[in-house]
């Protein structure tokens, strides 16, 4: 179960097509769509769509693979790791030039992206360590009989995984599942397709041995194919609430193992004693950051009591001073959004927020690029006097877009908080611990921040979510992902002579 390693890199700036990966490079046999640009309206690139057949024979090939890499001693899988990880860490600059090319995320957001990535795959080359967790023997449970768990590979997972970070969370799950034994199939968002062409060449450069790891591209029609086919074990899937409560309900009916990260709705809080010099500049990166296109925006920001005033001045400034532009120039804060629907979708929630009493303070709905008009801009807007019973304090944004809203003490703002069907993440920005316990012990989300405007955690801590915002019982990242990837047979020993 070996394949050699010693080749020339070989790394495509530029894809022009996005390609299968099923026991190395293969055409797919469904229909072609275009890969735009979202800054400039421009053609990057075509991405063919998998048939039922090509998702069976990449399942195929993975479940062919999977007997000899289970076999493989856990000490030789994690040079295969060791060595994407250092494939991933030469071709950083130019994964992240091509992802804001097909994203709109700036270069400096792309490369911290691909790094929180990395640190991953950094993670899962402890596997061996990491197997012994939960593993272990009771000497002389019963006369002469000892007791043991042991953790076992499962077979073929697969990961269907969002448009907003391409390059970073099919870390969370593909390091994971192979270093544990499993073989592995991603499904990378049709929308931004060229991100996982290029990981997949470092995959290739690492020298995975054949079926081990594979990629198909397609839309609604792959992502069935492969819940429904008998020799998948499990699946990983991290987008929308009402995706992820299909992906969930579907393949748990097939009896596969499931999880199923959803949609947000995070507050961040601002307490008496916070910060501002630091504070405000967290949260403009919180809410502003990747265009608003992520599932830990803190879309929602609370004032308490008499910080109000001064948070809500410091914040416009810090609005005013955020320059609007393609991701490829140094000099952008916000780029576009993904698609022109995506853009007409925020621009309909700011419209309702309106109707329903906000007040527009930062307008930024006509904002047009000078040189590319044809981009899906929307420039950085703020909506004061949003209250927990209109649309936009309970829906997900997914936009450059501040909601600024008020409340009276700590335990009004949590109520505000805990308000949403969502579960993700949440912050508070403070000075005191005992407001720090409070909100940590009160709020019901998964993933907190304490003056973290962005708690994403470390690749060694699994990634929470709770209520509307997770399907499942275990997490990606860490020790959840040992266990998700794993099962443990419990072996019973006694012997007679």
């Amino acid at each position: 179960m070996t394949k050699s390693h010693e080749q020339p890199r070989t790394t495509t700036a530029e894809p022009d097509f996005a390609r299968n990966y099923v026991g190395g490079w293969t055409e797919p046999n469904g229909e072609t769509e275009e890969i735009i640009n979202p800054a400039t309206g421009e053609k990057l690139a075509q991405v063919r769509y998998s048939t039922a057949d090509d998702v069976a024979d990449a399942v195929r090939t993975a479940h062919d693979a999977f007997e000899g890499w289970r076999d493989t001693s856990p000490v030789e899988r994690v040079q295969y790791i060791f060595r994407l990880k250092q494939e991933l860490e030469d071709r950083q600059e130019e994964i992240a030039r091509a992802l804001s090319r097909e994203h709109g995320k700036t270069v400096a957001e792309a490369s911290g992206e691909i790094r929180r990535g990395i640190e991953n795959v950094e993670v899962a080359a402890g596997m061996p360590n990491m197997l012994r967790e939960g593993s272990g023997v009771v000497e002389g449970v019963a006369p002469e009989m000892d007791e043991s768990a042991v953790r076992q590979p499962l077979g073929v997972f697969t990961a269907v995984v969002p448009f907003n970070f391409p390059a970073m969370i099919p870390l969370w799950f593909l390091p994971y599942a192979v270093a544990t034994g499993n073989t592995f199939i991603l499904k990378p968002s049709e929308k931004v397709p060229l991100s996982s062409q290029l990981i997949f060449e470092a995959v290739d450069a690492a020298s995975f041995p054949e079926g081990v790891v594979n990629l198909v591209n397609g839309g609604a029609d792959t992502v069935n194919a492969l819940l429904t086919h008998d020799d998948v074990a499990g699946v990983s899937f991290v987008g929308s609430t009402p995706v992820a409560q299909y992906i969930y309900q579907t393949a748990a009916a097939e009896g596969k193992r499931v999880q199923a990260q959803g949609g947000a709705k995070n507050y961040a809080v601002v307490t008496g004693s916070a910060v501002l010099e630091e504070t405000v500049p967290n949260i403009i990166g919180s809410v502003y950051g990747n265009a608003g296109q992520r599932c830990l925006a803190n879309d929602v920001v609370v004032g308490v009591g008499d910080v109000y005033d001064d948070l809500r001045e410091r914040l416009l400034d810090a609005v005013d001073d955020l320059v609007v532009g393609p991701g490829i120039d140094e000099e952008t804060d916000v780029g576009p959004l993904i698609t022109a629907d995506s853009r007409e979708r925020v621009l309909g929630m700011i419209e309702d927020a309106i109707d329903e009493g906000a007040d527009l303070v930062v307008d930024g709905r006509d904002f047009e690029h000078p040189e590319f008009p044809e981009g899906n801009f929307l420039g950085p807007t703020l909506l004061e006097g949003v209250t927990t019973d209109m649309e936009i304090a309970q829906t997900e944004i997914f936009g450059p877009v501040l909601c600024l809203a008020s409340a009276g003490d700590l335990d009004e703002a949590i109520a505000m908080v805990n308000s949403t069907e969502y579960g993700n993440a949440s912050s508070l920005y403070t000075e005191r611990g005992s407001e720090a316990r409070q909100y940590r012990y009160e709020v019901d989300a998964g993933n907190i921040g304490i003056n973290v405007g962005v708690c994403a955690p470390m690749g060694f801590f699994h990634f929470g979510g709770r209520k509307g915002s997770f399907f499942g019982d275990l997490h990606a990242q860490g020790e959840d992902a040992v266990n998700f990837y794993t099962d443990k047979t419990i072996e019973i020993e006694r012997y007679y002579s």
